[in-house]
């Protein structure tokens, strides 16, 4: 018989156990093993069965069982230590508050995060970064609020069928039994938010908040009473239902996001953020309310649009993650237009501004969409990729929006994501690296250089450590999930000898889109299987990933891997673990000897599975794509060769499996089994070393998230700052704006000279240049009138080019003026250049950013 309702009652702690509701409300434990060894301490049964859950241990555990704790010197002493520790670390001064970037207060935004497997609200690597993002940040003391969706579903829980189809249950969340708590007004209200929508209804949303560190996280709930039936279901799951329930999930994270930052730093005096970060387009309608907070809300400024616009995009940053245009949300224009045409959420925010703000009006562009990345870049005025290929691959996804510029010019920078290495890196590495001194909580680069201290026999067996521990939970969930699809106990005793702790272990765990080609290594399956049961030196393969519910293309991609490791002969030498997610990577990471990934380049964002990996000192087997075309150096792992350019993709997959089976058999396993006369594979524990040091500073989230601080955040803050008080700086630059595109049309360059060239042109020589222009009715000081120079190839393309500023030398009548230069030949070969007419501003972030230049 099935309950009709369900509902978490938590313990009542005796008074001296008190501080264990702060330490399970504060999710710094699900990074901290000294925290999680003191709810292990409690009751190690019940930790390990609540999933290493703080909250479901307190409530497992017995009153009897409370009361004998409360009474134990011992734990009381370990309690006390760990609430200090957890005090110091909230309040205490770190990089962030010691180096004073200039920035007061910074909001986060994202549809997903993954902090830990016991608040299950993330599908896959965006949302793993997300709390990656928070996780860091509150290391760092960066003073940043997250802000999100509470989904009552998650994402879905992932099993197999007897034939290995996918199937999906979604289990119902109780927020009671989550590390999360009600904001609520000074009344003891639970405070809320409000969003009119079409047909006169209203969305009503709690705000959730978790505890990440020192960095709060509001998560937004529709499943209230007082909500219709669908707009209850608004937050049911994640990206699930219809086109409309999506974009109703975006416009409550964006447009209730802001309104719940506002709700939270009326209750708690919280610094209002003066920066606005954007990760991925799901959240691009919070730039929409924040100009409704200027133009229309009661008790704003009453701003005009334009300059709203110019304060919003002032502090907001916009992340891109997407390698594929397919993953970009894009509504029906009728549908955006219907919900803000009427009872709209952006009420007195003029409709046509707002479709603008999305509109696909370049070549190639689709007039009946709306594009929330575009969207994203138009209400942002830093935007980055997540990697430096990605940065390429997204100024030329983008290209369209600035299609007068090269794409090197596109305002797209790129910051490489990072991984937060208290989370990935598994204990044991840490606990060797303190044996030899060594202080794990600093970020000196200098570190790493530990690595060269431990002894290969240590380093060697540290790993078989952890390849063991692997062994252990890889056996555990296989047979969970045989039993799920229909096995009885009596056919799963070839489990206990699966896997083997001293076997070369390959590990691969993905979301299965197609372009991240989760069967590759199926190319040739006669070849795997020889590489798999090699008498001398076997390979096996622990393999993970979820398929999006309705892409029913990746689930035939898990079926035929499950096929092929259901079969006797090598399912003790490779298996697919289903439900992929936090708590299965953490030992997953460090027990893999090698991260393999071969998506189809270049459409890997960035790939941190495989930094995961790399800190744990596994070495990477992957195609050029993402973060390894960036800092693979030859020596910290193998490239698998790609076959770019070949357009037949049966062909291509073909030549790059093949590479893949080659390396594998003459240098990956070669390498791991060449062991010395102590067994120790010499050459292999070169890499290891190389790769922790090669790799280690660079793959931290700590690096990535002072890049924020540094390149984005605090530029954002002080045009922010600059652009607000009077709000006069943000009227004259959009005053400015207008009046430049509107007279745009009359720039040209009439006429260009040159002079002084030498007949033979040598190194050190120059030429004089003397530029005419016509500016209509804009002045000189409107302008930046460059010359462009350097290497030319093909057909007279620039390459690479350098930029300088003429200067203005005499002005004429009718808006003419000419503009004067002299450059300098210093290199040889193929020269050319050419000069242009560009907008300038001083609080434009990019010369690009209003897509105009004038050309010879």
């Amino acid at each position: 018989m099935r309950a009709i309702r369900r509902f978490t009652v938590r313990p009542v702690l005796p008074a001296p156990l008190a501080a264990l509701s702060t330490l399970a409300t504060n999710l710094r434990w699900s990074w901290h093993s000294e925290t999680q060894d003191v709810f292990a301490a409690l009751d190690t049964e019940a930790w390990a069965s609540s999933g290493h859950d703080p909250v479901r241990t307190l409530g497992a555990v017995s009153a009897a069982r409370l009361e004998e704790l409360a009474g134990d010197k011992k734990f009381l002493r370990r309690l006390e230590l760990a609430a200090a520790d957890l005090d110091d670390y909230l309040t205490g001064d770190r990089w962030f508050q010691k180096a004073r970037p200039d920035v007061h207060a910074i909001a986060y935004f994202s549809s997903e995060f993954g902090i830990t497997s016991v608040l299950p609200q993330y599908s896959g690597g965006l949302g793993i970064l997300a709390g990656d993002h928070l996780k860091t940040a509150s290391d760092l003391g960066v003073p940043l609020t997250g802000v999100g969706l509470l989904y009552r579903h998650g994402y879905f829980r992932q099993s197999l069928s007897r034939e290995g189809w996918q199937q999906e249950t979604y289990p119902v969340l109780d927020p009671d039994g989550l590390p999360i708590s009600l904001l609520r007004e000074d009344d003891g209200t639970p405070a809320t938010v409000e969003l009119d929508v079409p047909d006169g209804q209203r969305l009503l949303a709690r705000i959730w908040v978790a505890h990440v560190g020192r960095v709060p996280l509001l998560l937004l709930d529709s499943d209230l009473e007082e909500n219709p039936g669908e707009l209850r279901a608004v937050t049911d799951r994640l990206y699930g239902g219809t086109t409309e329930h999506r974009l109703q999930q975006e416009l409550l994270l964006g447009i209730g996001g802001v309104r719940a930052l506002r709700a939270w730093s009326r209750i708690t005096g919280a610094s209002a953020p003066e920066v606005f970060h954007a990760n991925e387009g799901h959240a691009g309608f919070l730039g929409v309310e924040r100009i409704r907070e200027l133009t229309v809300a009661p008790g704003g400024p009453a701003l005009d649009f334009d300059t709203a616009l110019e304060l919003t995009r002032s502090g907001t940053v916009f992340t891109t993650h997407t390698p594929v245009p397919a993953g970009i949300d894009r509504f029906p224009r009728d549908l955006v237009e219907q919900y803000f045409a009427g009872h709209s959420p952006a009420a007195g925010v003029p409709v046509d501004r707002i479709l603008a703000l999305g509109a696909e009006d370049f070549d190639g562009g689709d007039e009946g969409v709306f594009n929330m990345a575009v969207m994203g870049f138009r209400l942002a005025q830093r935007a980055n990729g997540v990697s430096l290929l990605h940065g390429h691959v997204s100024r030329g996804m983008f290209h369209g929006l600035w299609p007068a510029f090269d794409e090197g010019e596109v305002p797209i920078t790129s910051i490489t994501n990072g991984v937060h290495a208290p989370t990935w890196v598994g204990r044991e590495v840490f606990e060797l690296a303190n044996r030899l001194g060594a202080d794990t909580d600093s970020d000196d680069p200098d570190l790493w250089s530990i690595v060269d201290k431990v002894p290969a026999d240590q380093l060697w067996a540290t790993k078989r450590d952890l390849r063991a521990r692997l062994v252990e939970d890889a056996r555990a969930r296989l047979r969970r999930s045989w039993l799920t699809r229909g096995a009885t106990p009596a056919e799963l005793g070839w489990i206990d000898s699966c896997l083997d702790p001293d076997v070369l272990t390959i590990g691969f765990a993905r979301r299965v889109p197609s372009y991240k080609r989760l069967t590759l290594m199926l190319r040739e399956p006669e070849r795997l299987k020889r590489l798999l049961l090699d008498p001398e030196r076997p390979i096996q393969l622990v393999i993970a990933g979820k398929a999006h519910p309705a892409d029913d293309g990746g689930k035939r991609l898990i079926q035929d891997i499950v096929r092929f490791a259901d079969d006797p002969e090598v399912r003790h030498r490779i298996v697919f673990l289903p439900n992929y997610d936090i708590a299965m990577a953490q030992p997953l990471y460090p027990g893999c000897d090698v991260w393999l990934n071969n998506p189809l380049r270049p459409y890997e964002a960035c790939g941190t599975s495989g930094m995961k990996a790399a800190l744990n000192g596994g070495l990477n087997l992957s195609i050029l794509d993402g973060w390894w075309d960036e800092w693979y150096d030859g020596d910290n792992g193998w490239a698998i060769p790609s076959a770019d350019g070949v357009e037949d993709p049966d062909k291509r997959d073909d030549i790059e499996a093949a590479a893949l089976y080659d390396l594998l058999e003459k240098d990956v396993t070669p390498r791991f089994y060449d062991h010395d006369s102590s067994g120790v594979p010499v050459r292999w524990i070169e890499m290891v070393r190389h790769t922790l040091k090669s790799l280690g500073p660079k793959v931290l989230s700590s690096r990535m998230v002072r890049e924020y601080v540094e390149l984005l955040y605090a530029p954002a803050a002080a045009s922010a700052r600059a652009l607000n008080g009077s709000y006069e700086g943000a009227s004259q630059l959009a005053a400015w704006k207008g009046r430049v595109r509107s007279g745009w049309s009359e720039v040209r360059i009439d006429h260009v000279e040159s002079s002084g060239i030498a007949e033979v042109p040598e190194v050190g020589g120059s030429v004089d240049l003397r530029v005419f222009v016509s500016l209509g009715g804009l002045s000189p000081d409107d302008v930046d009138v460059q010359v462009l120079h350097g290497r030319v190839r093909g057909e007279d393309d620039l390459f690479d080019p350098e930029v300088s500023s003429l200067a203005l030398a005499e002005s004429y009548e009718a808006g003419r003026h000419r503009f004067d230069g002299t450059l300098t030949l210093d290199h040889t070969g193929p020269f050319g250049y050419t000069v242009r007419v560009l907008p300038r501003h001083e609080r434009l972030a990019s010369p690009a950013e209003l897509g105009l230049v004038a050309t010879p």
